[in-house]
Protein backbone atom coordinates (compact mmCIF):
# COMPACT_ATOMS: atom_id res chain seq x y z
CA UNK A 1 0.00 0.00 0.00
CA UNK A 2 1.37 3.47 -0.85
CA UNK A 3 -1.03 5.65 -0.82
CA UNK A 4 -0.28 7.64 2.17
CA UNK A 5 -2.58 10.68 1.48
CA UNK A 6 -5.94 10.64 0.76
CA UNK A 7 -7.35 12.71 -1.63
CA UNK A 8 -11.61 13.34 -2.37
CA UNK A 9 -12.60 12.74 -6.10
CA UNK A 10 -13.86 16.26 -5.97
CA UNK A 11 -10.75 17.50 -4.87
CA UNK A 12 -8.78 16.28 -7.44
CA UNK A 13 -11.73 17.05 -10.35
CA UNK A 14 -10.98 20.72 -8.66
CA UNK A 15 -7.34 20.47 -8.55
CA UNK A 16 -7.15 19.27 -12.88
CA UNK A 17 -9.14 22.58 -13.31
CA UNK A 18 -5.61 24.51 -13.39
CA UNK A 19 -4.93 22.05 -16.38
CA UNK A 20 -5.60 21.59 -19.93
CA UNK A 21 -6.89 18.37 -18.90
CA UNK A 22 -10.21 17.68 -18.97
CA UNK A 23 -12.43 16.68 -16.21
CA UNK A 24 -12.07 13.63 -13.87
CA UNK A 25 -13.47 10.13 -14.52
CA UNK A 26 -11.36 8.35 -12.43
CA UNK A 27 -9.08 8.11 -9.38
CA UNK A 28 -7.54 4.83 -8.27
CA UNK A 29 -4.18 4.68 -5.57
CA UNK A 30 -1.54 2.90 -6.91
CA UNK A 31 -0.38 0.47 -4.73
CA UNK A 32 3.67 0.05 -5.89
CA UNK A 33 5.72 2.05 -4.32
CA UNK A 34 6.61 3.36 -1.02
CA UNK A 35 7.91 6.56 -1.06
CA UNK A 36 4.93 8.37 -2.37
CA UNK A 37 1.11 8.86 -3.08
CA UNK A 38 0.12 8.30 -6.29
CA UNK A 39 -2.99 8.17 -8.15
CA UNK A 40 -3.86 7.20 -11.29
CA UNK A 41 -6.17 9.24 -13.49
CA UNK A 42 -8.59 8.74 -16.15
CA UNK A 43 -9.63 11.98 -16.98
CA UNK A 44 -11.49 13.63 -20.59
CA UNK A 45 -8.47 14.55 -21.84
CA UNK A 46 -7.80 18.24 -22.99
CA UNK A 47 -10.01 17.64 -26.84
CA UNK A 48 -12.78 14.93 -24.89
CA UNK A 49 -11.39 11.83 -25.89
CA UNK A 50 -10.00 10.36 -22.93
CA UNK A 51 -6.41 10.36 -21.16
CA UNK A 52 -4.28 9.35 -18.68
CA UNK A 53 -2.15 10.97 -16.16
CA UNK A 54 -0.69 10.35 -12.73
CA UNK A 55 -1.14 12.32 -9.72
CA UNK A 56 1.41 12.25 -7.41
CA UNK A 57 1.47 14.02 -3.77
CA UNK A 58 5.20 14.22 -2.10
CA UNK A 59 5.33 12.26 1.37
CA UNK A 60 8.03 13.51 3.98
CA UNK A 61 10.76 11.09 2.44
CA UNK A 62 10.73 13.87 -0.55
CA UNK A 63 12.47 17.34 -0.17
CA UNK A 64 10.54 19.60 -1.91
CA UNK A 65 13.65 21.42 -2.65
CA UNK A 66 14.71 18.80 -5.06
CA UNK A 67 11.55 18.68 -7.31
CA UNK A 68 13.10 21.47 -9.79
CA UNK A 69 15.79 19.00 -9.87
CA UNK A 70 13.59 16.03 -10.72
CA UNK A 71 11.96 18.29 -12.91
CA UNK A 72 14.89 19.42 -14.99
CA UNK A 73 16.70 16.36 -15.43
CA UNK A 74 13.41 14.71 -16.84
CA UNK A 75 12.68 17.41 -19.30
CA UNK A 76 16.87 16.91 -20.39
CA UNK A 77 16.36 13.40 -21.15
CA UNK A 78 13.21 13.51 -21.95
CA UNK A 79 14.36 16.15 -24.80
CA UNK A 80 17.28 13.65 -26.24
CA UNK A 81 14.83 10.70 -26.33
CA UNK A 82 14.74 8.79 -23.10
CA UNK A 83 11.62 7.28 -22.53
CA UNK A 84 10.58 9.68 -19.10
CA UNK A 85 7.87 10.66 -17.74
CA UNK A 86 7.60 14.62 -17.67
CA UNK A 87 6.18 16.85 -15.66
CA UNK A 88 2.88 18.86 -16.56
CA UNK A 89 2.56 22.75 -16.21
CA UNK A 90 -0.67 23.79 -15.74
CA UNK A 91 -1.44 27.27 -18.21
CA UNK A 92 0.12 29.28 -15.72
CA UNK A 93 3.17 27.73 -16.55
CA UNK A 94 3.65 26.12 -13.05
CA UNK A 95 4.38 22.35 -12.47
CA UNK A 96 4.74 22.33 -8.53
CA UNK A 97 1.80 22.57 -6.87
CA UNK A 98 -0.37 22.57 -3.29
CA UNK A 99 -3.07 19.37 -3.07
CA UNK A 100 -4.40 18.02 0.25
CA UNK A 101 -1.20 19.79 2.10
CA UNK A 102 1.64 17.79 0.39
CA UNK A 103 3.50 18.96 -2.48
CA UNK A 104 2.13 18.14 -5.63
CA UNK A 105 2.31 17.27 -9.39
CA UNK A 106 0.72 16.24 -12.64
CA UNK A 107 2.72 13.57 -14.26
CA UNK A 108 2.70 12.55 -17.79
CA UNK A 109 1.47 8.42 -18.28
CA UNK A 110 3.50 5.61 -19.83
CA UNK A 111 2.24 2.63 -21.21
CA UNK A 112 4.07 -0.77 -19.94
CA UNK A 113 3.97 -3.04 -17.32
CA UNK A 114 6.98 -3.64 -14.26
CA UNK A 115 7.85 -7.01 -14.89
CA UNK A 116 8.51 -9.67 -12.08
CA UNK A 117 10.74 -12.26 -13.42
CA UNK A 118 13.23 -10.54 -16.07
CA UNK A 119 14.13 -12.98 -19.31
CA UNK A 120 17.82 -12.26 -20.62
CA UNK A 121 16.16 -10.32 -23.12
CA UNK A 122 14.12 -8.01 -21.05
CA UNK A 123 17.42 -7.47 -18.84
CA UNK A 124 19.48 -6.26 -21.90
CA UNK A 125 17.16 -4.29 -22.88
CA UNK A 126 17.01 -2.65 -18.99
CA UNK A 127 20.92 -2.52 -19.47
CA UNK A 128 20.78 -0.97 -23.55
CA UNK A 129 18.02 1.66 -21.49
CA UNK A 130 20.88 2.49 -18.47
CA UNK A 131 23.37 3.28 -21.01
CA UNK A 132 20.94 5.62 -23.33
CA UNK A 133 20.13 7.64 -20.05
CA UNK A 134 23.84 7.61 -19.10
CA UNK A 135 24.60 8.83 -22.68
CA UNK A 136 21.35 11.45 -22.82
CA UNK A 137 22.32 12.89 -19.18
CA UNK A 138 25.91 14.37 -20.52
CA UNK A 139 26.04 18.00 -20.02
CA UNK A 140 23.02 18.16 -17.98
CA UNK A 141 23.85 21.21 -15.40
CA UNK A 142 22.05 20.01 -12.54
CA UNK A 143 23.78 18.47 -9.39
CA UNK A 144 22.37 16.30 -6.15
CA UNK A 145 24.12 15.08 -3.41
CA UNK A 146 23.60 11.62 -3.39
CA UNK A 147 23.15 11.23 0.36
CA UNK A 148 23.06 7.79 0.58
CA UNK A 149 26.34 7.52 -0.39
CA UNK A 150 29.33 5.61 1.82
CA UNK A 151 29.26 8.60 4.69
CA UNK A 152 25.30 8.00 3.91
CA UNK A 153 25.84 4.18 4.80
CA UNK A 154 27.53 4.83 7.67
CA UNK A 155 25.31 7.36 9.34
CA UNK A 156 22.05 4.37 8.54
CA UNK A 157 24.02 1.90 10.41
CA UNK A 158 24.62 4.15 13.66
CA UNK A 159 20.96 4.39 13.57
CA UNK A 160 20.29 1.10 13.48
CA UNK A 161 22.82 -0.04 16.11
CA UNK A 162 22.24 -2.96 18.13
CA UNK A 163 19.12 -3.52 16.48
CA UNK A 164 20.20 -5.21 13.81
CA UNK A 165 20.42 -8.22 15.93
CA UNK A 166 17.20 -8.32 16.42
CA UNK A 167 16.62 -9.01 12.04
CA UNK A 168 19.59 -12.16 12.30
CA UNK A 169 22.35 -12.62 14.69
CA UNK A 170 25.21 -11.32 13.82
CA UNK A 171 24.26 -8.75 11.00
CA UNK A 172 25.25 -5.49 13.36
CA UNK A 173 29.17 -7.52 12.76
CA UNK A 174 28.81 -7.96 8.64
CA UNK A 175 27.31 -4.49 8.22
CA UNK A 176 30.55 -3.20 10.39
CA UNK A 177 33.13 -5.39 8.67
CA UNK A 178 31.69 -4.49 5.21
CA UNK A 179 31.50 -0.69 5.75
CA UNK A 180 35.40 -1.06 6.62
CA UNK A 181 36.24 -3.05 3.82
CA UNK A 182 34.44 -0.37 1.60
CA UNK A 183 36.25 2.28 3.34
CA UNK A 184 39.30 0.89 2.13
CA UNK A 185 38.62 0.26 -1.18
CA UNK A 186 35.75 2.25 -2.61
CA UNK A 187 36.65 3.56 -6.22
CA UNK A 188 36.98 7.52 -5.71
CA UNK A 189 38.36 8.51 -8.92
CA UNK A 190 35.89 6.55 -11.52
CA UNK A 191 33.58 9.01 -13.93
CA UNK A 192 30.12 10.69 -11.96
CA UNK A 193 26.89 11.80 -13.82
CA UNK A 194 23.88 11.70 -13.01
CA UNK A 195 22.39 8.53 -12.01
CA UNK A 196 18.63 6.93 -11.24
CA UNK A 197 20.38 5.10 -8.44
CA UNK A 198 17.36 3.17 -8.02
CA UNK A 199 16.64 0.79 -11.32
CA UNK A 200 14.64 -2.01 -9.99
CA UNK A 201 12.50 -3.78 -12.60
CA UNK A 202 9.87 -2.08 -10.87
CA UNK A 203 11.01 1.39 -12.20
CA UNK A 204 10.90 0.06 -16.02
CA UNK A 205 7.77 0.00 -17.98
CA UNK A 206 8.34 -2.82 -20.68
CA UNK A 207 5.60 -4.23 -23.50
CA UNK A 208 7.50 -7.51 -24.42
CA UNK A 209 11.69 -7.19 -24.55
CA UNK A 210 10.96 -3.39 -25.57
CA UNK A 211 11.21 -0.71 -22.75
CA UNK A 212 8.66 2.31 -23.01
CA UNK A 213 9.32 4.09 -19.59
CA UNK A 214 11.78 4.48 -16.92
CA UNK A 215 9.98 5.90 -14.03
CA UNK A 216 10.38 6.68 -10.56
CA UNK A 217 13.52 9.05 -10.23
CA UNK A 218 12.95 10.40 -6.72
CA UNK A 219 16.36 8.75 -5.80
CA UNK A 220 18.32 10.33 -8.94
CA UNK A 221 21.83 12.31 -7.80
CA UNK A 222 25.02 12.35 -9.11
CA UNK A 223 27.39 9.93 -8.18
CA UNK A 224 29.87 6.99 -9.73
CA UNK A 225 28.20 6.20 -12.89
CA UNK A 226 29.29 2.44 -13.33
CA UNK A 227 27.51 2.41 -9.54
CA UNK A 228 24.33 2.74 -11.31
CA UNK A 229 24.61 -0.17 -12.84
CA UNK A 230 25.88 -2.03 -10.07
CA UNK A 231 22.51 -0.89 -8.33
CA UNK A 232 20.92 -2.28 -11.39
CA UNK A 233 22.97 -5.82 -11.69
CA UNK A 234 21.82 -6.28 -7.96
CA UNK A 235 17.99 -5.27 -8.66
CA UNK A 236 17.81 -7.61 -12.03
CA UNK A 237 20.17 -10.79 -11.51
CA UNK A 238 18.58 -12.77 -8.95
CA UNK A 239 15.99 -14.53 -7.22
CA UNK A 240 13.80 -11.91 -4.79
CA UNK A 241 15.39 -13.46 -1.97
CA UNK A 242 18.86 -12.90 -2.74
CA UNK A 243 19.00 -16.60 -2.94
CA UNK A 244 19.67 -17.51 -6.29
CA UNK A 245 22.04 -15.44 -9.11
CA UNK A 246 21.38 -15.89 -12.59
CA UNK A 247 24.18 -15.56 -14.74
CA UNK A 248 22.59 -15.14 -18.73
CA UNK A 249 20.32 -11.96 -16.97
CA UNK A 250 24.06 -10.62 -15.89
CA UNK A 251 25.43 -11.33 -18.98
CA UNK A 252 22.58 -10.00 -20.73
CA UNK A 253 22.28 -6.94 -18.67
CA UNK A 254 26.01 -5.89 -19.38
CA UNK A 255 25.57 -6.17 -23.15
CA UNK A 256 22.83 -3.90 -23.16
CA UNK A 257 24.80 -1.82 -21.45
CA UNK A 258 27.87 -2.00 -23.23
CA UNK A 259 26.03 -1.72 -26.18
CA UNK A 260 24.57 1.67 -25.45
CA UNK A 261 27.46 2.94 -23.26
CA UNK A 262 30.10 0.92 -22.27
CA UNK A 263 32.48 0.64 -19.11
CA UNK A 264 35.96 1.20 -19.05
CA UNK A 265 38.74 -1.03 -18.00
CA UNK A 266 38.73 0.86 -14.54
CA UNK A 267 34.91 1.15 -14.27
CA UNK A 268 34.70 -2.91 -15.30
CA UNK A 269 37.70 -3.51 -12.18
CA UNK A 270 35.59 -1.46 -9.52
CA UNK A 271 32.35 -3.30 -10.65
CA UNK A 272 32.91 -5.61 -7.65
CA UNK A 273 33.42 -3.49 -5.10
CA UNK A 274 30.28 -1.03 -7.16
CA UNK A 275 27.67 -4.32 -6.58
CA UNK A 276 28.92 -4.66 -3.03
CA UNK A 277 28.32 -0.74 -2.34
CA UNK A 278 24.47 -1.24 -3.83
CA UNK A 279 23.89 -4.69 -1.98
CA UNK A 280 24.83 -3.09 1.42
CA UNK A 281 22.64 0.50 0.68
CA UNK A 282 19.40 -1.80 0.22
CA UNK A 283 20.24 -3.71 3.49
CA UNK A 284 20.90 -0.62 5.33
CA UNK A 285 17.59 0.71 4.26
CA UNK A 286 15.77 -2.03 4.06
CA UNK A 287 16.97 -2.85 8.08
CA UNK A 288 16.00 0.93 8.87
CA UNK A 289 12.91 0.45 7.92
CA UNK A 290 12.35 -3.16 9.13
CA UNK A 291 13.02 -1.70 12.37
CA UNK A 292 11.38 1.76 12.53
CA UNK A 293 8.05 0.70 10.61
CA UNK A 294 5.54 -0.84 12.55
CA UNK A 295 4.20 -4.60 12.12
CA UNK A 296 0.62 -3.12 11.51
CA UNK A 297 1.52 -0.76 9.29
CA UNK A 298 0.07 0.12 5.55
CA UNK A 299 3.46 -0.25 4.38
CA UNK A 300 4.80 -3.94 3.76
CA UNK A 301 8.47 -3.88 4.94
CA UNK A 302 10.97 -5.54 2.68
CA UNK A 303 13.60 -8.20 3.56
CA UNK A 304 16.90 -6.81 4.49
CA UNK A 305 18.37 -10.41 4.29
CA UNK A 306 17.90 -10.70 0.54
CA UNK A 307 20.48 -8.07 0.07
CA UNK A 308 22.82 -9.56 2.77
CA UNK A 309 22.33 -12.58 0.72
CA UNK A 310 23.62 -10.63 -2.49
CA UNK A 311 26.35 -9.01 -0.45
CA UNK A 312 27.67 -12.62 0.36
CA UNK A 313 27.65 -13.67 -3.25
CA UNK A 314 29.41 -10.52 -4.58
CA UNK A 315 32.09 -10.72 -1.62
CA UNK A 316 33.07 -14.04 -3.20
CA UNK A 317 31.82 -13.90 -6.30
CA UNK A 318 34.69 -14.30 -9.79
CA UNK A 319 34.44 -11.07 -11.19
CA UNK A 320 34.42 -11.79 -14.09
CA UNK A 321 30.65 -14.04 -13.79
CA UNK A 322 29.31 -10.57 -12.92
CA UNK A 323 28.65 -9.05 -16.45
CA UNK A 324 29.95 -12.09 -18.28
CA UNK A 325 33.16 -13.19 -19.57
Amino acid sequence: MAVYTHVPAEEIDAFLTRYDAGRLVSAKGIAEGVENSNYLLETTGPDGSGHRYILTLYEKRVDEGDLPFFMDLLDHLGARGCKVPRFIADREGKRLQQLAGRPACLIEFLTGISVTEPTPGQARAAGEALGALHRAAEGFAGSRRNALDLPGWHGLAAKCGDDFDTIAPGLGRRVAEELAFLDTHWPGDLPRSVIHADLFPDNVLMLGEEVTGLIDFYFSCTDIRAYDLAVTHSAWCFSHDGGAFFAERAAALGAGYEAAHGLSPEERAAFPVLCRGSALRFLLTRAYDWINTPADALVTRKDPLAFLRRLDFYAKADPAELLGA
